[in-house]
């Protein structure tokens, strides 16, 4: 996936996925100029952030 397709499937920036790529969260790998993410990948990362956010909200909401 391009760093724009990432983007809107994660609802972010295209700085906040260069940024994570950079910061390694994200795997990416660079083609000339740009960068390519795999769709698994994608999915890995929403699934640990959805996981990592479920406890807040089970306090938020008890």
């Amino acid at each position: 996936m391009t760093v724009a397709e990432v983007a809107l499937a994660m609802r972010v920036s295209k700085m906040t996925v260069h940024r994570l790529a950079h910061q390694g969260e994200l795997p990416a790998v660079r083609f000339g100029r740009s960068y390519r993410v795999p769709e698994q990948a994608v999915k890995e990362y929403l699934v640990a952030e959805q996981h990592a956010a479920a406890p807040s909200l089970r306090r938020a909401t008890t």
